[in-house]
């Protein structure tokens, strides 16, 4: 989700709230989770899956031998903020509560079970929906699914819990059942809906989703980004964003991608894992782990794939394409070319139509073309080949042999005819 697995942005927010000893159950995907959680928690396997209580006992042998209250969560709620969870501690520890929930009060509470409150807004019980009376279904306030426990209360609980139900699983919400049916206190705290919200279907993902995405967006536009229209704007978790940049409608910011200042980006812009530095302009392209310094203008309509290093200064136009390329400060690359395996220096001028013919069907090679050299539209470059500092192609050259500095080469195959004495772009 934007990114990130789900269970990261639970892990996030827990390190954020100061919780420093995390236990992840797992079950069905252990392996996965595992790689995505690494040493961030330590890990209990559930065996044989019998429900959320039957997952709480399996972490009891890893809990610290020490007062402090044990927390409880899904890991599918990426929604819950480290504000929410300080605040569900604090009233748990303020109120002496053997138990203390995350509720939330839903328009449509349908499917939930609901939180019933005595006149005192004390909690006395979770009925289940089909269990539920008419007054108590008219109940907006749903359990969420997380709670704060006196870790002897949730010991004893959790002991005295039976499958006397249909699944004949041992569920986590009879635990408060059962406090509640001893006199011991159970306290509640009311979130907003969107943290309370979970996963358990594809649509769910998407609404979760449009949720953060639009968090991500506030933050970046309260931290100086201009975002012209958040509606069709896509920035994942791990982005980060410099002051003054405008978004415009249909980007998409992926991955690690990191813009600097002042830079406009878009619109129909796609940045996959970029290193974008201040002041760069991308235009209706797409960037993908590759590094442009200040001052370049991408687009519209290039793509620069994987390896590619663009210096200060440059101009990228329409219609190019550049792989494992690195281009020098000051160069223009305006239309209609493709780069591949390509060293280009600095004050370069590539015509259009120019490509880099870097693959003989087995093997990749390199091309470099040196500072100054002027390129002549829809050149050839037959890899490996070097083009000299100061060095000319002439329109529709074939350049199989390396060209010397300062020369003036044309035709098929290319060959030199004189020697250039000024710099041709001058």
């Amino acid at each position: 989700m934007c990114g990130q697995p789900l269970i990261t942005y639970v892990l996030d927010s827990l390190s954020r709230a100061g919780i420093e000893h995390r236990i992840v159950i797992v079950g069905q995907g252990a392996d996965a989770v595992r790689a995505v959680v690494g040493a961030r928690a330590r890990f209990i396997d559930q065996v044989d899956q019998r429900g959320t209580g039957h997952a709480v006992m399996q972490a009891l042998p890893l809990l610290p031998e020490r007062d402090d209250p044990v927390l409880v969560l899904y890991g599918d709620t990426p929604l819950l903020t480290p504000q929410t969870i300080r605040a569900l501690l604090e009233l748990h520890r303020s109120t002496g509560s053997s138990a203390t929930m995350l509720t939330a009060e839903l328009p449509d509470p349908s499917g939930y079970g609901r939180v019933i409150r005595d006149r005192a807004g004390r909690v006395q019980r979770i009925v289940e929906e089909a269990d539920a009376s008419p007054e108590e279904g008219r109940v907006r306030e749903i359990n969420a699914g997380t709670y704060v426990f006196d870790p002897q209360a949730l010991r004893e609980a959790l002991a005295a819990l039976t499958p006397d139900n249909a699944q004949r699983e041992y569920y986590l919400t009879d635990t408060v059942s059962w406090l509640l049916g001893r006199g011991r206190a159970v306290n509640a705290l009311v979130a907003s809906p969107d943290e309370t919200m979970g996963i358990n279907s594809r649509r769910e993902l998407a609404q979760v989703e449009a949720v953060m995405r639009r968090r991500i967006l506030d933050r970046l536009m309260d931290a100086g980004v201009t975002i012209v229209d958040p509606v069709t704007t896509y920035v994942d978790a791990g982005v980060r964003v410099g002051r003054d940049t405008i978004i415009h409608p249909q980007s998409h910011l992926e991955g690690a991608t990191t813009v600097g200042r002042s830079c406009t980006i878009g619109p129909q812009t796609r940045l996959i894992s970029a290193t974008i530095a201040d002041q760069v302009a991308v235009v209706a392209s797409t960037v993908t782990e590759s590094v442009v310094a200040e001052g370049t203008r991408i687009g519209p309509y290039s793509h620069l794939r994987p390896g590619t290093r663009i210096g200060r200064s440059v101009e990228i136009g329409n219609f190019v394409e550049m792989k494992n390329a690195t281009v020098g400060d000051h160069t223009k690359v305006h239309h209609k070319c493709y780069l591949g395996d390509a060293t280009v220096g600095e004050r370069v001028n590539i015509g259009a139509g120019t490509i880099t013919c870097n693959y003989d069907g087995r093997g990749k090679y390199p091309t470099v073309i040196e500072d100054e050299a002027f390129i002549g539209s829809d050149t050839m470059l037959i890899a490996p080949v070097r083009v000299g500092r100061g060095a000319v192609t002439g329109a529709g050259a074939v350049v199989n042999k390396d060209v010397p500095p300062g020369a003036l080469a044309v035709g098929v195959p290319a060959r030199v005819i004189k020697y250039v004495t000024a710099n041709p772009q001058r």
